[in-house]
């Protein structure tokens, strides 16, 4: 069986896409990754369709007042994996939006935890709905912090 090779990215329309094409497009390099994984330094990028995972390595730039990474950040990694999830369900034509995001944080994470890695998967697709979660583990495979998310998808 051989493989076709998808089209290069000088002749896509990213609007041609679904979702899981477009997200695996840029973790290739073919379109721009999101600004925001640049602005907080985020690492890797992967996953499968329904199933999106995001890394950082946390830094001293991370953290809050208190000598830890910044909920923000964490709440960061988490909605980017729970709503890449959702996003790589979409077909082409599709949008979405997060309508909530619920974080539990439950353990405290500095530069000595390591690698981070956030895993999201969808719980449920609707037409118009969709419930994702997402999980946050440090190096040494310990969950550090969890989030849900519901998000709006719309034509």
């Amino acid at each position: 069986m051989t493989q076709t090779q998808p089209p290069s990215s000088d002749s896509l329309d990213p609007l041609s896409l679904s979702g899981y094409e477009l997200l695996m497009a840029m973790a290739r390099g073919e379109f721009p990754p999101a600004p925001i994984s640049e602005t907080i330094g985020m690492s890797g990028f992967g996953g499968e369709e329904g199933s999106i995972w995001v890394e950082l390595v946390p830094e001293p730039r991370h953290y809050n007042p208190l000598g830890t990474v910044h909920g923000g950040v964490i709440s960061t990694l988490l909605d980017t994996a729970a709503a890449c999830s959702v996003h790589s369900t979409l077909a082409p034509g599709e949008g979405y939006t997060s309508l909530d995001l619920t974080v539990k944080f439950l353990k405290p994470v500095t530069v000595d935890s390591g690698l981070l890695r956030a895993t999201g998967s969808v719980l449920q697709r609707g037409r118009r709905t969709a419930l994702a979660q997402a999980q946050l583990h440090d190096a040494q495979g310990r969950l550090v912090a969890h989030a849900t998310s519901s998000c709006m998808i719309f034509s």
